[in-house]
């Protein structure tokens, strides 16, 4: 369609730079017997932010990786006859400490989900489990987080809070200025007839109580979240979240879901996302991922890792 964007989506330098600066992490790629793993494990590995441990039928993880003319013959590869036994191969060695990140393979989203979810692989933690995007959008001098598009459908209130948690904590990793945090809903005024209107403002006085160093504003539309030209409009100028927001709290699934395409299909957006929460950061790639959305979600990935790893 003449409405989606031409551009070709790059994964950013300063992300790259940030990731090669760390010490590679042990990635964990559940069923890597795939094309699409295997080119982003190589894309990875020669760009220096990954050491891989392939997990799933060894034939099939060789015979690909001779497809790219790649010797991996210096990386472990841990069997598994299924896709079902490669997700809980790969947690459980996550969940031991045998990796710094877990990466999706060649499998479907709610086999993989499921094993980080069960108690048996030691991922789990007393934290909830929340997706962001890192989202570098053309021309824009700041990345923006989007938390959560893919894994919480409707999430409640504690959820919200972690979400808003992990975005500070990421806005500290990969970005220099303050976090400016905002709460998307369909209006600027909490409403009754609007309920996630009066969620947002319930999630941001108690965002003003747990983190006074940030700044963070909600209820706001989407066009006073990205347009200074709205707020200058509306008269909302003295919001120092309004118009330079560098990371967005969404109110659901779809809502999250589809601000995250539009900017990917129709302004060119890199997106690389993980789940945070979890042990370690989880990369929940999708068969849709361009080859440099992935080298940036395993280098958003490796920069997070980096900041959970005891001395």
């Amino acid at each position: 369609m003449s409405f989606l964007s031409t551009r070709e989506i790059t994964c950013p330098e300063n992300l790259l730079r940030l990731a090669q600066s760390r010490p590679a992490p042990r990635v964990v790629i559940a069923n890597a017997g795939a094309s699409l793993p295997m080119q982003a494990a190589k894309q990875s590995v020669d760009a220096g932010i990954m050491i891989p441990v392939f997990v799933g039928e060894p034939d099939q993880i060789k015979t690909q990786a001779a497809a790219l003319d790649w010797d991996i013959s210096a990386y472990e590869i841990m069997t598994a006859k299924d896709e079902t036994e490669a997700a809980f191969v790969a947690a459980s060695a996550c969940g031991a400490g045998h990796g710094d990140v877990l990466m999706k393979g060649h499998l479907h989203t709610d086999v993989f989900m499921k094993s980080i979810l069960s108690r048996d692989n030691g991922l789990r933690t007393q934290n909830r489990l929340v997706h962001l995007f890192h989202m570098t959008v053309p021309d824009a001098t700041d990345p923006l987080i989007l938390s959560d598009c893919a894994v919480n459908v409707v999430p409640d209130m504690a959820t919200k809070q972690a979400a808003l948690s992990y975005c500070v904590e990421m806005l500290q990793m990969v970005a220099a200025s303050r976090a400016k945090i905002a709460i998307l809903s369909a209006t600027e005024t909490p409403i009754a007839s609007v309920p996630s209107s009066i969620a947002a403002k319930e999630l941001m006085l108690w965002a003003e109580q747990a983190y006074p160093d940030i700044d963070v504003a909600g209820p706001l539309a989407l066009d006073l979240i990205l347009s200074k030209d709205s707020v200058l409009i509306k008269g909302l100028q003295d919001n120092s979240v309004a118009g330079n927001a560098n990371a967005v709290i969404v109110p659901d699934i779809v809502s999250g879901n589809v601000l995250f395409k539009s900017l990917v299909y129709l302004a060119g957006a890199c997106a690389a996302g993980i789940v945070m929460g979890a042990k370690v950061p989880v990369l929940l790639t999708s068969r849709a991922d361009p080859p440099q959305a992935r080298l940036a979600s395993v280098a958003l990935a490796a920069i997070m890792a980096s900041a959970t790893k005891k001395p």
